[in-house]
Formats: C-alpha cells, structure tokens, sequence
C-alpha cells in the first residue's frame, strides 16, 4: 500500500540576508513514518525542519520563497494563522525545556491556551499526553511537583507530552536526545516507534545510527543542499550519491 504524503515541499529556498541558506530543496515526507534528516553541523538541517512550522518567521531579515504543503495546503498562504499551524506541527527541541512550573501545568497549557478550560477534560488530556510519552507511570504521583526536579529523559519525554497536549498531526524533533544518556536515548528511540502509528515524525539527528534504528526515509544535507533522499535502508546500504558514502563511511563529517 503505498502511504500518502503529509508534507511536501517544493523548491523551498531560504535566505538569512545575503546568505543562501537552503538552495531548492524539494521532496515529500509519508505520513505516518519517521523521516530524518542527516549531515554535518551546520549543513541547514535544524532551519529546513523549522521551515515546517514557520519558526523562521520568528527571526530577522528572513526570505522564504517555494512552496511547503501540509495536506496539500501551503502554509505560507497568506492567510495561514501561525498558532494553528504550530498546534498541527508540534515541536521538540535539543535541549529539554519544560516550563518552570508543575508536571501538570506543562502539559495542560497548550489546551487551556486552545480554550479548553474544564477541569476532568484537562486531567484527560495531561494523562493521555504522559501516556503517549511513555512517561506517565513515572510521575503520576507528582503531578504537582516542578518539571524541573525531573532528569533530563524525563524532561525531554514531559516536553514530547506538552507537543501531544494539543493534537498536533506532525512532531517535529530537532536532536531530541542529544542532550541524553544512551538509556533515556533508547527510551525516545523506542518512543518514536510508537508515535508514527498516530502521528507524522521529522527527526533532525547527528547520529546516523539512531538514523538507521528509527527512520523510514532519510535525507542527507550538505551546505544547504539536499543531496540525497529515499528509503532509510537504501540510502545507507546503496548510496547513490559520492558525498553521501563519504559521510556515511565517515571520510567526512
């Protein structure tokens, strides 16, 4: 069966000033998979995944100018509302950062800021948000505590909670674990597994193992160019590209 596409994108370039950050990137991401997203530091990967909900808009003197389709909408029309798409397109970041405040309220702000304000449908939401985390066994009985006092994993697995919060239909994930130890890393890994039978998964990652565990197709970025993208097991396997094998061999990097 072949799986529909959620997001597609097509000559998308980016320009922070003078600098061309990302040169005609085009290619469409299944729904329901994990696509990754590999190269170099530096190569234009965390600024392709933001260019998926528009977090650039967030910063100055940026140009944007090709097309990005979520479910065949684009959402740089120009009457696309930036809070709506950011509820559909949930974002994880690198470094783990809950809000200073309990368990509880990191999860229930996302809806109470979407209007809901019923006491028993925010309990609902909060466990079912910890539950798809696979964190809620671990603080169910401190709800009220600061999401702070929580390891690192914990942390990072409390923010994935707070993006499910509101019904998001794609996670975006920049680096989810490289702040974690190998442990709290195959927890997430294990996690993302899990997540892509309900949501749609991009995943920008440093490790090209965790590459190879998690995703479904990746796609290889040098110097703001996509290089190389398909299958996740190909590419690695059968790289089509010279400057693809010479990451993945390591020549480079």
């Amino acid at each position: 069966m072949e799986q529909k596409t959620k997001i597609s994108v097509k000559d998308l370039n980016l320009f922070y000033g003078e600098n061309h950050a990302l040169k005609n990137v085009s290619m469409d991401m299944k729904e329901n998979a994990i696509t990754a997203f590999i190269g170099p530091s530096g190569c234009g990967k965390s600024t392709f995944l933001k260019t998926l909900n528009r977090m650039n808009d967030l910063v100055d003197n940026v140009k944007i100018t090709g097309q990005v389709l979520l479910d065949q909408e684009d959402i740089y029309g120009a009457n696309v509302d930036t809070t709506t798409l950011r509820k559909k397109v949930g974002m994880v970041f690198q470094q783990p950062n809950p809000f200073p405040m309990s368990i509880y309220d990191n999860i229930a702000y996302g809806p109470r800021v979407h209007g809901i304000k019923d006491k028993h449908k925010l309990d609902e939401i909060v466990e079912e948000s910890l539950r798809g985390a696979a964190i809620f066994d671990e603080v169910k009985d401190r709800l009220k505590k600061s999401a702070l006092s929580l390891s690192g994993g914990q942390q990072q697995r409390i923010c994935i909670a707070r993006a499910l919060a509101v019904h998001p239909d794609v996670l975006l994930m920049d680096e989810p674990t490289s702040a974690l130890d190998p442990i709290s890393t195959s927890k997430i890994e294990d996690l993302m597994e899990e997540l892509k039978k309900t949501y749609t998964v991009v995943i920008v990652t440093h490790n090209m193992q965790q590459a190879v565990r998690v995703s479904d197709d990746t796609a290889f970025f040098l110097l703001g160019e996509m290089i190389e993208y398909g299958d996740t097991k190909n590419l690695f396997a059968y790289p089509q590209d010279k400057r693809t094998e010479d990451y993945i061999t390591g020549r480079f990097g």
